[in-house]
């Protein structure tokens, strides 16, 4: 019951590096018609609005304690207003292959941290499949492309680190309140820091975000309820049940499916060593994840025990 209850979670989480992956078309053409900050605060607001609403009207809103608005402060300033604000402004001043590598850093950062500041337990094998999942991200980019050091590739890092911290918190706090509740607060306080932000770095640009196609705002809302709203209230809820190192481990599938949705939507090829390379990241989480380590154990007792 316990494995089918994984593979369940499993499932859930490899549902959303899909619409993730989607999501980082998504992201690109938004960036590229509206105003980066104004348009991730509205985005995010979007989302907040939905997940609050969603968690009032199922009346799971619970009183909180200091520690647990700590946690949920600490996860929403990293997780929220500082990865999205970075990100954003980073997609603006590099290309997208940069930036998905430098994002296919977050499940080993991710881990490193859980291993570090939650006693996650570091085994060889999951090591060796953090490992063979980046490897197979490496080979999904062809090599790439160009790494002189930039201010896009910088943001992009920060990006990158701030949103692994942000797991941590999300991990301790969701150990005593519901994933959904603290989703749901992280996006509407993180859309009101968002927000601030973009009046101090686009000032007068909320005008920018009306006169666009309407198939833009159909991108927006797609975004910002199905990618953002549910994507987060699924993640949270993985790294609840599986912990932050396991579940970001998953990201690894970002690029895959970000490569996907661009050959699909906007006319670009896949080469045989992506293909390949997303092999090599499913084998990655199978072993990072401790999957294939709990099954192969489970496998040896039972086979021991016939003898």
């Amino acid at each position: 019951m316990k494995e089918k209850s994984l593979l369940f979670t499993y499932s859930v989480v490899f549902f959303v590096m899909i619409i993730w992956g989607l999501n980082v078309v998504m992201l690109k053409l938004l960036v590229e018609q509206f105003p980066p900050a104004t348009m991730t605060a509205f985005r995010i607001m979007t989302a907040g609005v939905v997940t609050i609403g969603i968690v009032l009207l199922s009346k799971k809103m619970k009183k909180m304690t200091k520690k647990q608005w700590y946690y949920t402060a600490m996860g929403t300033l990293f997780g929220v207003v500082g990865h999205h604000t970075f990100l954003a402004q980073g997609l603006t001043l590099t290309n997208a292959s940069n930036a998905v590598l430098i994002l296919a850093l977050l499940p080993l950062t991710t881990f490193l941290f859980a291993v570090i500041f939650l006693g996650d337990r570091l085994t060889k094998w999951r090591l060796f499949g953090v490992g063979l999942a980046f490897i197979g991200v490496m080979f999904i980019q062809g090599g790439g492309g160009n790494w002189s050091v930039q201010l896009g590739e910088l943001y992009v890092f920060i990006a990158m680190v701030v949103q692994a911290i942000s797991f941590i918190y999300i991990k301790k706090v969701t150990q005593t309140l519901d994933s959904k509740q603290v989703t749901a607060l992280m996006l509407v306080i993180g859309s009101a820091g968002l927000l601030v932000i973009s009046f101090i770095m686009e000032p007068a640009s909320v005008g920018q975000m009306v006169g666009a196609p309407f198939f833009m705002y159909v991108v927006f809302f797609v975004s910002a309820i199905i990618a953002t709203a549910l994507g987060h209230f699924l993640f949270n809820a993985a790294i609840q049940r599986i912990g932050a190192g396991q579940t970001a481990i998953f990201n690894n599938f970002v690029p895959f499916f970000g490569l996907v949705s661009s050959a699909l939507f906007l006319g670009e090829q896949i080469y045989w060593y992506q293909s390949l390379g997303f092999v090599i990241i499913v084998l990655g989480v199978l072993f990072g994840t401790g999957y294939a380590e709990r099954t192969w154990f489970k496998t040896n007792i039972i086979h021991q025990k016939s003898m």
